[in-house]
């Protein structure tokens, strides 16, 4: 069993055709044919059912297909690694991050990175949830992910700041000339929420957390990322969460902002299958810099909330 044999595999799913695999991979449809039987010699049976106008994978053919995945990508991040590691220069870099990440903190990164790093290519992967973003880190797609801490993490993981998460309302809202407010106050206020709010303890945070101050969010609208959330609160929809770097930096300044009492914050990670190395190592030790955590770090930092809370209840972006 070869890579090659995995990658020409690969293509004839995607294409669902020999024909068309083999223009892909210029190759011959005779060759191609040759590699995809010798391949199914090695794992001891058919991988692809051969109809009269296409293929489709046999049942041995999709359980293999999600490995030959993963050790195509591996393979080229191994190559992306190699080459990146004489330097950080050369080659290129996928970064994943959830949304809110990719919209409130990377464009200023990624403009830093392009400024001292002008010869390597960035890739940006974007995800709703953090469990998308973890899947697929996993799975090898990016070479590394900046996101909230992941749960039960393999690989490496490294802290490099911390997101304040707040409120957001307009500008003619009651609360408008205070900084901070509780949660009880908004008992009565119809809520902006995010279709991948987490679970907690059964219940959507939301829910969860209202729960315990005594009262049911009434939900307005449901959208897809917190950017939609932030315009649909400023425009007097309803309240809603979002981390403090995307109402400022990516949505603009059109709300007011206030901080829940006590505060809502979580640590930014960036994670990883293996520990970086060049041109990923560089890249974690700028956005360490441009994101610097605050005075006070660790467990102690993130308090406000249960620490299983602390996490997931940050996790509306």
């Amino acid at each position: 069993m070869s890579l090659r044999q995995m990658e020409y595999f690969l293509t004839v799913v995607d294409e669902a055709s020999f024909t068309r695999a083999a223009e892909v991979l210029h190759v011959t449809q005779s060759a191609l044919s040759h590699q995809i039987k010798a391949l199914e010699r090695s794992v001891g049976g058919d991988l692809l059912e051969r109809l009269p106008r296409g293929v489709r994978l046999t049942p041995m053919g999709r359980a293999f297909r999600p490995h030959a995945e993963l050790a195509v990508r591996s393979a080229v991040q191994a190559r992306r690694a190699a080459r990146a590691a004489a330097g950080a220069e050369g080659g290129e870099l996928h970064v994943a991050a959830v949304h809110s990440v990719a919209v409130g903190i990377l464009p200023d990164v990624f403009a830093r990175w392009r400024a001292a790093h002008p010869g390597v290519l960035l890739h940006l992967h974007e995800y709703a949830t953090t469990e998308a973003l973890e899947e697929e880190v996993e799975r090898g797609t990016a070479d590394l992910a900046v996101g909230p801490a992941p749960r039960d993490w393999p690989g490496t993981v490294v802290t490099v700041g911390e997101e304040e998460i707040v409120l957001v309302v307009p500008f003619d809202d009651r609360f408008a000339g205070r900084t901070s407010v509780t949660l009880p106050e908004l008992a009565d206020r119809p809520w902006v929420r995010c279709a991948m709010e987490p679970v907690i303890e059964g219940q959507r945070f939301l829910d969860w957390a209202c729960g315990r101050a005594g009262f049911r969010p009434y939900t307005a609208v449901y959208t897809e990322h917190t950017s939609t959330a932030v315009r649909m609160a400023a425009a007097g929809v309803g309240v809603c969460t979002a981390p403090s770097h995307i109402v400022g930096g990516a949505v603009g300044e059109d709300c007011v902002v206030l901080t829940p009492d006590p505060p809502w914050r979580r640590a930014l990670t960036v994670f990883s299958r293996v520990p970086p190395t060049g041109a990923a190592e560089a890249f974690v030790d700028l956005l360490r810099a441009a994101w610097p955590a605050p005075a006070a770090t660790g467990p102690a930092a993130t308090t406000a909330l249960p620490a299983h809370v602390c996490d997931a209840a940050t996790a509306l972006a």
